[in-house]
């Protein structure tokens, strides 16, 4: 019995050992991961089709700091401006932004936020007509909230993305809009323990 007792004892001490080593894997890590959505409001595009790719670390164990860029297409979307239809064309939006994450438990909930510059990449025009167009905007503030569930591989959010862009790309009473409301999902790849053991995120 003594000797059974001293086994689970090893046993535990090596199991917490290897989970405690793959915690601290998770300190630094890669998210990839895909988003779609739906533009709002939707003026001058339809939707959108994108890749996330950012980097995390832990600074504490609820508590994550980042670097977050990817691509996401918008749809153009055809409009009827005084009784002429115009073709808006699609764009592309590149962030550069600071990645800010909050974990309240190991596994579940969790939001987060991030925060840069996004360039507007694409056509020079907002359209394909002669008479109704205005230069594509080049890009402008970049906000991205999100709330979700995680656990140590995935992450599933929806999230809200906008590129504020003030008054340029508008003409003729259309705005320009880059904003979307959708969901994506993310898979974390561990990129080794940073100066702290934390839970897996």
């Amino acid at each position: 019995m003594k000797m059974m007792k001293s086994a689970i004892l090893v046993a535990g001490i090596v199991g917490a050992s290897f989970m405690n080593a793959q915690d601290s894997d998770m300190n630094n890590m890669l998210k990839v991961g895909i988003n779609a959505g739906v533009a709002v409001p939707s003026e001058n595009a339809s939707a959108n089709l994108g890749l996330d790719v950012s980097y995390q670390h832990l600074v504490t164990p609820g508590f994550g700091l980042g670097l977050a860029t990817g691509y996401n297409q918008f749809f153009g979307k055809d409009n009827t401006i005084n009784g002429t239809s115009v073709e808006n064309n699609g764009f592309g939006v590149v962030p550069v932004a600071a990645l800010i994450r909050v974990y309240p438990k190991q596994f579940g909930f969790y939001a987060g936020a991030d925060l840069g510059y996004g360039f507007i990449v694409g056509d020079d025009k907002v359209t394909n007509n002669a008479v109704y167009n205005a230069d594509m905007p080049t890009g402008g503030f970049y906000l991205r909230p999100e709330i979700g569930y995680h656990n140590k591989d995935w992450n599933f959010y929806a999230h809200y993305t906008k590129v504020f862009t003030g008054s340029n790309g508008e003409f003729a009473g259309q705005n320009f809009n880059a904003g979307t409301i959708g969901v994506g999902v993310g898979y974390n790849i561990p990129l080794g323990s940073g100066p702290i053991t934390a839970p897996a995120q």
